[in-house]
């Protein structure tokens, strides 16, 4: 297999293998076409786009439609995210440095402190921000005017944005997981930016194992890629795939050791976990568990979550090999 080397230029867009145009962008139909006709009816008028928020689990391409919005409008776009502004002068500096039209995308914008909101709020709508000079009883504040701009926030908790700062958002879209045929068509446009040959049979397996996510389903990609690649295959074969998912010990159910390493902490259990006690067990922060491994568990219905906190199912003991518990006189058929 002949693999080529990118020139300086390509190495940063092959590392993300991110779509540069809406075209290119696969899934999602019903949120790319409404932000191409919001953009196309902001660039008839003239005007900046709508603010909008970009809702859903990590790795569903929220920063890519970001970039696509920012392409769309012909603006510029500038990065950051919610810890990275810790202070009203983070802000401050940010936004007025803004030039007009661009867009700004702040990522994990629940992360945003509070006190930070309302600086936005007049930013968003009057275009204007009040930054006080001296704090205390005679304090001073000093109104500097703002670029007209779009906001692109992305968050993986909305529930966490309070209503006043989420109402003051135009378009509010939220991604949903990918079925497996959306992301063969990724894989294989990805295959083919990295110039490696990739059987169908290969893009099937490894995009039935990547949990609904691009960026799961990359990720498996590059691996593969690697092992083929040693192996001296003429392509990324079906049996490459398989292996190389065995190597990442990534079952038929796009389970990691993580998750089952999770669903064994709750099986040994055999009670209710709260939380907080099973990330200390996994040795895992909290939004970890809540934001990246709950979701796909949920979906194949290995884990519940109930009010008296995590529990694992008959399904969960299935998929471990193991015995279903047995049901005490008096309670309900384990289900």
């Amino acid at each position: 297999m002949v693999f080529h080397t990118p020139d300086p230029n390509e190495r940063e867009f092959d590392r993300s293998l991110r779509p540069t145009t809406f075209g290119e962008f696969v899934g999602q139909e019903q949120i790319r076409d409404n932000l191409r006709i919001a953009i196309a009816a902001a660039r008839e008028r003239q005007e900046p786009l709508d603010h909008v928020l970009l809702c859903g689990p990590p790795g569903l391409g929220k920063t890519t439609l970001a970039h696509l919005i920012a392409m769309g409008m012909g603006a510029d776009i500038v990065l950051t995210s919610g810890p990275a502004l810790g202070a009203p002068k983070d802000l401050a500096g940010t936004l007025t440095r803004l030039k007009r039209d661009q867009v700004l995308f702040i990522d994990e914008i629940h992360r945003l402190p509070k006190t930070l909101e309302e600086y936005l709020y007049s930013a968003m709508e009057d275009h204007a921000i009040d930054v006080v000079l001296d704090p205390g009883p005679s304090g001073r504040s000093v109104r500097l005017g703002v670029q007209p701009f779009t906001l692109v926030g992305a968050t993986t908790r909305e529930g966490l944005l309070t209503a006043a700062f989420r109402s003051r958002f135009g378009i509010v879209e939220r991604l949903e997981p990918y079925p497996s045929a959306d992301l063969e068509q990724i894989l294989l446009r990805a295959a083919v930016r990295l110039q490696v040959k990739l059987a169908p049979a290969a893009a099937s397996l490894c995009a039935a194992r990547s949990r609904g996510t691009p960026r799961v389903a990359l990720r498996i990609l590059r691996r593969v890629r690697d092992l083929a690649q040693i192996q001296q295959k003429p392509e990324i074969d079906a049996d490459a795939a398989t292996e190389g998912l065995q190597r990442l010990r990534i079952d038929h159910l796009g389970l990691e050791e993580v998750d089952r390493k999770l669903l064994r902490a709750l099986v040994q259990r055999g009670d209710a976990i709260g939380l907080k006690t099973l990330a200390a067990m996994l040795d895992e922060a909290e939004d970890t568990l809540e934001d990246v491994l709950e979701p796909h568990l949920i979906r194949c219905g290995l884990l519940a979550r109930t009010p008296r906190g995590r529990t694992a199912t008959a399904a969960a003991y299935d998929h471990l090999g193991l015995e279903r518990p047995k049901t005490r006189p008096g309670e309900l058929p384990f289900a």
